[in-house]
Protein backbone atom coordinates (compact mmCIF):
# COMPACT_ATOMS: atom_id res chain seq x y z
CA UNK A 1 0.00 0.00 0.00
CA UNK A 2 1.28 3.46 -0.89
CA UNK A 3 1.19 6.32 1.63
CA UNK A 4 1.47 10.01 0.72
CA UNK A 5 2.91 12.44 3.25
CA UNK A 6 3.51 16.18 3.28
CA UNK A 7 6.74 16.69 5.27
CA UNK A 8 7.84 20.08 6.62
CA UNK A 9 10.61 21.18 8.95
CA UNK A 10 9.26 22.65 12.16
CA UNK A 11 9.04 26.44 11.87
CA UNK A 12 9.52 26.54 8.07
CA UNK A 13 7.03 27.26 5.31
CA UNK A 14 8.52 24.94 2.67
CA UNK A 15 7.40 21.33 2.53
CA UNK A 16 8.35 18.14 0.69
CA UNK A 17 6.07 15.53 -0.85
CA UNK A 18 6.93 11.98 0.21
CA UNK A 19 5.41 8.73 -1.07
CA UNK A 20 6.16 5.54 0.87
CA UNK A 21 5.61 1.95 -0.17
CA UNK A 22 6.83 -0.99 1.90
CA UNK A 23 8.17 -4.21 0.40
CA UNK A 24 9.22 -6.40 3.33
CA UNK A 25 11.71 -4.26 5.28
CA UNK A 26 12.72 -2.20 2.24
CA UNK A 27 10.89 1.05 1.78
CA UNK A 28 10.58 2.51 -1.71
CA UNK A 29 10.49 6.26 -1.27
CA UNK A 30 9.70 9.04 -3.72
CA UNK A 31 10.91 12.37 -2.37
CA UNK A 32 9.49 15.16 -4.53
CA UNK A 33 9.28 12.61 -7.35
CA UNK A 34 12.86 11.33 -6.99
CA UNK A 35 13.26 7.64 -6.02
CA UNK A 36 15.15 6.54 -2.89
CA UNK A 37 15.47 3.17 -1.18
CA UNK A 38 15.62 2.86 2.58
CA UNK A 39 15.80 0.03 5.10
CA UNK A 40 13.73 0.71 8.22
CA UNK A 41 13.34 -1.31 11.40
CA UNK A 42 11.28 -0.42 14.47
CA UNK A 43 13.80 -0.80 17.32
CA UNK A 44 11.47 0.35 20.11
CA UNK A 45 7.88 1.58 20.22
CA UNK A 46 7.68 4.62 17.89
CA UNK A 47 11.47 4.57 17.34
CA UNK A 48 12.90 3.52 13.98
CA UNK A 49 16.38 2.88 12.68
CA UNK A 50 16.56 3.95 9.02
CA UNK A 51 19.45 3.20 6.66
CA UNK A 52 19.48 5.73 3.82
CA UNK A 53 22.39 6.05 1.36
CA UNK A 54 24.59 3.97 3.70
CA UNK A 55 24.00 6.29 6.66
CA UNK A 56 21.99 5.27 9.74
CA UNK A 57 19.33 7.60 11.19
CA UNK A 58 17.29 7.11 14.35
CA UNK A 59 13.77 8.54 14.05
CA UNK A 60 11.39 9.08 16.95
CA UNK A 61 7.75 9.42 15.87
CA UNK A 62 5.12 11.06 18.07
CA UNK A 63 1.46 11.21 16.99
CA UNK A 64 -0.01 14.70 17.38
CA UNK A 65 -3.65 15.36 18.41
CA UNK A 66 -4.66 16.77 14.99
CA UNK A 67 -3.57 13.56 13.22
CA UNK A 68 -0.09 14.66 12.11
CA UNK A 69 3.16 13.04 13.22
CA UNK A 70 6.14 14.75 14.81
CA UNK A 71 9.40 13.17 13.63
CA UNK A 72 12.68 13.83 15.43
CA UNK A 73 16.07 12.82 14.06
CA UNK A 74 19.08 14.10 15.97
CA UNK A 75 18.55 17.84 16.24
CA UNK A 76 16.13 18.00 13.27
CA UNK A 77 12.40 18.22 13.94
CA UNK A 78 9.76 17.57 11.24
CA UNK A 79 5.99 17.48 10.99
CA UNK A 80 4.46 14.81 8.72
CA UNK A 81 0.90 15.39 7.56
CA UNK A 82 -0.68 12.25 6.09
CA UNK A 83 -2.45 13.13 2.81
CA UNK A 84 -5.20 10.53 3.43
CA UNK A 85 -5.15 9.61 7.16
CA UNK A 86 -7.56 6.69 6.61
CA UNK A 87 -4.77 4.91 4.72
CA UNK A 88 -2.24 5.19 7.52
CA UNK A 89 -2.05 1.88 9.37
CA UNK A 90 0.22 2.74 12.27
CA UNK A 91 2.45 -0.35 12.37
CA UNK A 92 3.78 -0.61 8.82
CA UNK A 93 5.19 -3.82 7.50
CA UNK A 94 3.08 -5.88 9.85
CA UNK A 95 1.80 -9.26 8.73
CA UNK A 96 -1.71 -9.24 7.30
CA UNK A 97 -4.33 -11.63 8.53
CA UNK A 98 -5.02 -14.52 6.17
CA UNK A 99 -8.26 -16.25 5.21
CA UNK A 100 -11.79 -15.18 6.07
CA UNK A 101 -11.71 -12.67 8.94
CA UNK A 102 -14.50 -11.85 11.37
CA UNK A 103 -14.06 -8.22 12.41
CA UNK A 104 -15.30 -7.87 15.98
CA UNK A 105 -16.15 -5.01 18.31
CA UNK A 106 -13.18 -4.29 20.59
CA UNK A 107 -15.38 -2.54 23.17
CA UNK A 108 -19.02 -1.91 24.01
CA UNK A 109 -20.45 1.01 22.07
CA UNK A 110 -22.79 2.26 19.39
CA UNK A 111 -22.31 1.94 15.62
CA UNK A 112 -22.31 5.52 14.33
CA UNK A 113 -21.19 4.93 10.74
CA UNK A 114 -20.70 2.07 8.30
CA UNK A 115 -17.99 3.11 5.83
CA UNK A 116 -18.14 0.19 3.35
CA UNK A 117 -20.71 -1.95 1.60
CA UNK A 118 -21.00 -5.67 0.88
CA UNK A 119 -18.87 -6.65 -2.12
CA UNK A 120 -16.54 -3.66 -1.77
CA UNK A 121 -12.80 -4.26 -2.13
CA UNK A 122 -10.80 -3.00 0.88
CA UNK A 123 -7.13 -2.63 1.77
CA UNK A 124 -5.53 -3.76 5.01
CA UNK A 125 -5.93 -0.94 7.53
CA UNK A 126 -8.82 0.71 5.69
CA UNK A 127 -11.67 1.93 7.88
CA UNK A 128 -14.75 -0.33 7.83
CA UNK A 129 -17.01 1.32 10.41
CA UNK A 130 -17.01 3.68 13.37
CA UNK A 131 -17.96 2.68 16.92
CA UNK A 132 -18.64 5.34 19.55
CA UNK A 133 -17.63 4.41 23.09
CA UNK A 134 -17.45 6.82 26.04
CA UNK A 135 -18.07 9.80 23.70
CA UNK A 136 -15.05 8.87 21.54
CA UNK A 137 -15.35 7.63 17.97
CA UNK A 138 -13.13 4.67 17.08
CA UNK A 139 -12.58 3.60 13.47
CA UNK A 140 -12.56 -0.18 13.13
CA UNK A 141 -10.13 -1.17 10.36
CA UNK A 142 -9.79 -4.11 8.02
CA UNK A 143 -7.24 -6.72 9.16
CA UNK A 144 -6.46 -7.65 5.53
CA UNK A 145 -6.79 -6.70 1.90
CA UNK A 146 -9.88 -8.40 0.53
CA UNK A 147 -13.60 -8.08 -0.10
CA UNK A 148 -16.32 -7.20 2.39
CA UNK A 149 -18.38 -10.39 2.43
CA UNK A 150 -20.98 -9.52 5.07
CA UNK A 151 -21.93 -6.55 7.27
CA UNK A 152 -23.72 -7.41 10.50
CA UNK A 153 -23.43 -3.97 12.14
CA UNK A 154 -26.31 -1.52 11.81
CA UNK A 155 -25.91 2.22 12.33
CA UNK A 156 -27.51 3.30 15.61
CA UNK A 157 -27.37 -0.18 17.19
CA UNK A 158 -25.27 -0.98 20.25
CA UNK A 159 -22.60 -3.69 20.28
CA UNK A 160 -20.77 -5.65 22.93
CA UNK A 161 -17.08 -6.62 22.94
CA UNK A 162 -16.55 -9.59 20.63
CA UNK A 163 -19.71 -9.04 18.56
CA UNK A 164 -18.98 -9.73 14.88
CA UNK A 165 -19.42 -6.47 12.96
CA UNK A 166 -18.47 -7.63 9.46
CA UNK A 167 -16.62 -10.33 7.54
CA UNK A 168 -13.71 -9.70 5.14
CA UNK A 169 -12.53 -12.51 2.87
Amino acid sequence: MKHEIKLSAAGRQESRHVELQCNGQTWHVLLDGHPLEADAVEIAPNTFSVLLHGKSHELRVTPLPEGALQIQSGTADFIAQIVDPREWRGRHGSVQAEGRQHVTAPMPGKIVRVLVSVGEKVDAGQGLLVVEAMKMQNEIRSPKTGTVEEILAVEGHTVNPGDVLCVVS
